[in-house]
């Protein structure tokens, strides 16, 4: 296992990071066999685990709290903030003081834990200035319930304004950034990567598989099992009269091509890959079993050279998204007719 420093804070995280996002009601329900696996992952050499308080509504942080008792010191812990955990009651979400206020107390409660090492904003919120949001951050790092903060799948240009925030108000600094990337979601290499490295952020990426997309168990004119796992989350990814999703059936029988040409499987060139780019501090990965971390863990130390890089880049161009990596959420200047569409009187 690699070990790289993370954003400027001077913490050693592990190149692969556990993702629990399938530990709970939504993937693994057994507390017992997820936490076997993340024993697993953490016996080796994984330092950096990766939960979020909305993961099967809280469970998914109880279950991380569970395995981390007795080796609490020896893991980098990160969780976010930012989904409503329920669908009852108002300010129970967002980036607000409030919410923070009050979420980071659950989420210490059920990772029973005292510190977070990494908290991330989830999302944007453009209800609640930045300056608002940075401000607590900056509070709960001085009074040591988190030690740094970062965020999730902010676009490029909201990075930099909460970067020059920071300078101008004198609050903490966002450290990190946690966007999708994969072999066919290479879209955050035009600007995002690029800023952040210029920033200094360490960057964590999600979804290295695609959503399952590229586990190897995908092929073209060959049915999907779309009720288990993350097919189970996202149908409309795997189906193949949807516009669109064509190209990625032909993307993936290429690279499974590449994949076999190297003596690899699909899952491990795909992770190492995401590993390759410089800007890419770790990468997460979300297994549901043991037999999935496994085949993780595989392909940990492969490097790939520039020869399949430039294979890979003939498939997949750079900067290109075969998918709308994160279809769960969109900013609302997209989802806002008002902010799309002048008045007709105004035209």
């Amino acid at each position: 296992m690699r070990y790289r420093t993370l954003g400027g804070t001077g913490i050693e995280v592990s190149t692969h990071c556990l993702g629990t996002m399938m530990f709970g009601a939504v993937g693994n329900p057994d507390h017992e066999d997820s936490v076997r696996i993340i024993h697993a992952a953490l016996d080796s050499g994984i330092n950096f685990v990766d939960t979020a308080d909305m993961y099967s509504r809280g469970e998914s942080e109880e279950i991380v709290g569970k395995a981390l008792k007795g080796r609490r010191d020896d893991v980098v812990l990160a969780t976010k903030v930012h989904f409503p955990l329920s669908e009852e009651g108002r300010n129970r979400s967002g980036n607000s003081r409030r919410w923070i206020v009050q979420e980071v107390e659950n989420s210490l409660r059920r990772l029973d834990t005292d510190w977070i090492d990494l908290y991330q904003i989830h999302r944007p919120d453009y209800s609640t200035d930045i300056e608002e949001t940075l401000w607590v951050l900056t509070d709960l790092v001085s009074q040591g319930k988190i030690r740094a903060f970062g965020c999730s799948t902010f676009p490029a240009e909201d990075i930099v304004n909460a970067y020059y925030v920071s300078e101008r108000r004198g609050y903490g600094k966002f450290r990190t950034e946690q966007p999708p990337y994969s072999l066919i979601a290479r879209g955050i290499e035009r600007s995002l990567l690029p800023t952040a490295r210029r920033l200094g952020m360490g960057v964590l990426t999600w979804s290295p598989l695609a959503s399952g997309f590229l586990s190897g168990k995908v092929r073209k004119d060959q049915p999907v099992d779309l009720t288990t796992g993350r097919a189970a989350l996202t149908p409309f990814r795997f189906d193949p009269s949807i516009p669109g999703n064509a190209a990625k059936f032909d993307a993936v029988e290429q690279l499974i091509e590449v994949a076999e040409g190297i003596g690899c499987t699909l899952p491990e060139l795909a992770l190492a890959f995401v590993t390759r780019h410089p800007a890419v501090t770790s990468v997460i990965s979300g297994p549901r079993t043991m037999e999935q971390l496994d085949g993780l863990l595989k392909g940990a130390d492969l490097v790939l050279d520039d020869a399949t890089l430039d294979r890979i880049d003939e498939i997949v161009p750079p900067g290109t998204d075969l998918y709308q990596a994160d279809g769960a959420w969109q900013p609302p200047s997209l989802t806002n007719l008002a902010q799309r569409r002048r008045p007709a009187e105004d035209r």
